[in-house]
């Protein structure tokens, strides 16, 4: 069927599809997932976004480039975490998502972040950013993170921190299609790097890091020289219509959950984005 809209999936997608279509196999459940759009202003004008390529071993979007981020984990709920910022109530407003979730939320995204990249968005008060923080020690604590020795109110509580979340800005909503076995219901932030740090190439889940322009990676994925995600795509397509970080930060966003559907034909399986995305993934017909 030539007219039908959307993206071409690959064929290992068809058999699967048809299966939760017809009732043989059910959509597994979303993970809450929180992850983080870094940006910075570029020496010569406009915005660059900071993001990863995950390895060529990862089960879930192998060799893809993506931004910081990961699943909620259990611990990342602890109401002892040092806070400033937006309340989680006031973050829940914005993602439509219960107080408890929302602050899992929030404390996924700060975690991930200095996790996946070395920086941390948290300061000694409301007012102030950590510095530099690229030590053995602070590599030490990052290490105790991600084995799970140490948990984001720990490490905050020891270093005399408070989470900035207001460092932060709710951007997107995007929940992993059906078809796929491994799901994530994810909530987008975007966030400026703060002044005195620096992201470190630190990922185990990744094999490259690169500052680039939103414009630049856009261009590149749509050469087939950059592999990206729809809601990666789509994130980066629409930050190439601001000129500096101040303006992302200040952009009135309306985030509201973003499922793409998938439509089985005879001549394969397609992905569809909501039609005010249309043109925003390369490949998908119109």
């Amino acid at each position: 069927m030539a007219d039908v809209p959307g993206l071409r999936l690959p064929d290992q997608f068809a058999q699967r599809a048809r299966d939760i279509e017809e009732g043989r196999a059910n959509p597994a459940a979303p993970r809450d997932a929180s992850t983080v759009v870094l940006l910075r202003d570029a020496p010569s004008g406009g915005i660059e976004v900071y993001m990863l390529r995950r390895v060529s071993s990862m089960p879930f979007a192998p060799g893809a480039y993506v931004f910081p981020g990961g699943s909620v984990d259990a611990r990342d709920g602890d109401r002892t975490v040092g806070w400033a910022g937006p309340s989680p109530q006031e973050w829940g407003a914005a993602f439509d998502a219960g107080e408890t979730l929302a602050r899992e939320l929030v404390c996924a995204a700060v975690r991930e972040t200095f996790e996946e990249s070395g920086v941390l968005l948290a300061g000694p008060t409301a007012d102030l950013i950590a510095g530099d923080i690229s030590g053995d020690d602070w590599e030490a604590d990052r290490q105790a993170l991600l084995d799970r020795s140490l948990s984001l109110a720990a490490l905050l509580d020891k270093r005399g921190l408070v989470l900035r979340g207001d460092l932060l800005r709710p951007w997107a909503h995007w929940i992993t299609p059906v078809i796929e076995e491994r799901r994530y219901d994810t909530r987008f932030f975007v966030a400026a790097l703060p002044a005195g740090q620096r992201t470190r190439d630190v990922s185990t889940e990744s094999d490259r890091v690169t500052w680039v322009r939103p414009r630049d990676a856009v261009e590149a994925a749509r050469r087939g020289e950059m592999a990206l995600l729809p809601p990666t795509m789509v994130t980066l397509t629409e930050l190439t219509a601001y000129d500096s970080v101040a303006a992302v930060l200040a952009a009135d966003r309306d985030v509201r959950p973003r499922l793409p559907e998938t439509r089985v034909t005879g001549d394969g399986v397609y992905l569809v984005l909501p039609p005010e995305l249309d043109g925003h993934v390369p490949g998908a017909r119109p």
